[in-house]
């Protein structure tokens, strides 16, 4: 079975339109040394897991090592920055979420880089955002939060991975939706801001169920309500926004795979190629569930999805961080 995958692979890589004898020789050879894959946050991060997860699968049809690179700061915008800059020959991937890859151009304008500086390769995860207070809050669910917070102006504070996260961006959609004035407090990644929420030195984190249903599991935290239409099955207890009273809040957002603009196609498909080898893996398949995240549909791996998906999200979280 997988000398059959790995030979489909093969195929889907030189499908594509004619390029020059030197792209081509290229992409035959690629990848024939490691490839860095930068995860724009702290390890132990939703991104991060996913990112780990995926790449040790999607090592096995490349024949190579992918090796993880955390690297920190503005929200994911110094990660991509590098990703942009790298040479385009599919050494340097990256991967992004709606935060990273949509959002950020609203929250720094004056980034070295724009959305046409990267190559899609593919989406390769589907993640639902959490909000979970400290155990000791005193409020029992959303009803009672919302209350208090309303009683309280400006006095909660909220933990995310950093302004231009996707866990900003839960954040901010709560927030508003609620029609609550609280503190929102930037991190390096998810897991320092919920590492203070579980020692008390925040009032909770807006989270990717990935990181944070674990620690909701062992009552490390109590989660309020997850952004989703489904309750989701790691957490059968946990109430959908719509159930908790509050169905303006949505939170379901992607992770893909990104590339530096002139990678070559070949080389794009075969990335392509192995991250749904990877996601249709029985370990990855596995651990999302242990995740509560979604690998994408039959329909979904292309990257032209996960480009429209930039594009559509480039706009949504223009508009939303434009309002008061």
């Amino acid at each position: 079975m997988r000398n059959v995958i790995y030979r489909w692979i093969g195929r889907a890589a030189v499908s594509l339109i004619l390029v020059s004898p030197a792209a081509v020789a290229q992409a035959q050879t690629y990848p024939s040394r490691p490839i860095t894959m930068i995860v724009p946050f702290a390890a132990g991060g939703t991104s991060d897991v996913i990112a780990r997860v995926v790449a040790e699968q999607m090592a096995i049809p490349l024949g190579q090592t992918i090796i993880i690179e955390n690297v920190t700061g503005a929200g994911g915008s110094t990660a991509l920055a590098r990703a942009a800059h790298a040479a385009p020959d599919g050494y340097t991937i990256a991967i992004g979420n709606a935060g990273t890859s949509a959002a950020t151009y609203t929250i720094y304008p004056k980034l070295t880089f724009k959305p046409d500086s990267f190559v899609t390769i593919g989406m390769v995860a589907k993640t639902f955002g959490i909000v979970a207070l400290r155990k000791d809050f005193p409020a029992a669910d959303l009803k009672a939060f919302i209350a208090y917070a309303k009683a309280n102006p400006g006095k909660i504070n909220l933990g995310h991975a950093g302004v231009g996260s996707s866990n900003y961006l839960i954040c901010k959609s709560f927030v508003q939706a609620a029609g609550i004035d609280v503190t929102l407090v930037g991190y390096r990644g998810a897991a320092p801001a919920l590492t203070d929420a579980i020692g008390g030195q925040i009032d909770g984190v807006c989270d990717s169920a990935a990181s944070v249903s674990q620690a909701i599991d062992d009552k490390l935290v109590r989660g309020i309500v997850v952004g989703s239409d489904v309750r989701l099955g790691s957490l059968p207890d946990l109430p959908t926004s719509a159930e908790a009273g509050l169905p303006e809040f949505e939170a379901q957002g992607w992770n893909g795979l990104f590339a530096p603009k002139g990678t070559p196609t070949e080389i794009i498909a075969k990335l392509n190629a192995a991250a749904r080898v990877a996601v249709e893996s029985e370990p990855v398949k596995k651990r999302f569930r242990d995740l509560s995240t979604v690998a994408p549909g039959a329909n979904e791996h292309a990257p032209d999805v996960l480009q429209q998906l930039v594009t559509r999200d480039v706009a949504k979280y223009n508009k939303l961080l434009q309002e008061k």
